[in-house]
């Protein structure tokens, strides 16, 4: 069965950096778009980043520059840095992995949460003053 568990989450100061891990079981994450998403209380879920098949990556507005997603293979484990905290950035982070076809992304699927079928728990993410 496949099964994503994030794990990295937690209280940090503005400023401050985080890795998030999402460990991915059941299946070889490979040929699969993983993607990372947050989700504020009362917010709509967005995306935060998203590594394709091939290694390419996408980053919303509001963490180009302060983000990077990378993925160990041999780990099956994708990973999400985030420096410069940003109270803004407070949000339940997901991981989330779809099956994805080449082009898949180019086509606009990557930045929306339908477009992504595997989802992690969530790992909670507090940014304070």
């Amino acid at each position: 069965q496949v099964q994503l568990t994030e794990s990295g989450g937690g209280s940090v100061q503005a400023g401050g950096s985080l890795r998030l891990s999402c460990v991915n079981v059941g299946y070889n994450m490979t040929t699969y778009c993983m993607g990372w998403f947050r989700q504020a209380p009362g917010k709509e879920r967005e995306k935060v980043a998203v590594i394709d098949r091939d290694g390419s990556q996408i980053y919303a507005d509001s963490v180009r520059g302060r983000c990077t997603i990378s993925k160990d293979n041999d780990k099956n484990t994708v990973y999400l840095e985030v420096n410069n905290l940003k109270l803004e950035d407070s949000a339940m982070y997901y991981c989330a992995a779809d099956p994805c076809f080449s082009g898949y992304c180019t086509a606009g699927y990557c930045d929306r949460p339908e477009g992504f079928t595997y989802w992690g728990q969530g790992t909670q993410v507090t940014v304070s003053s």
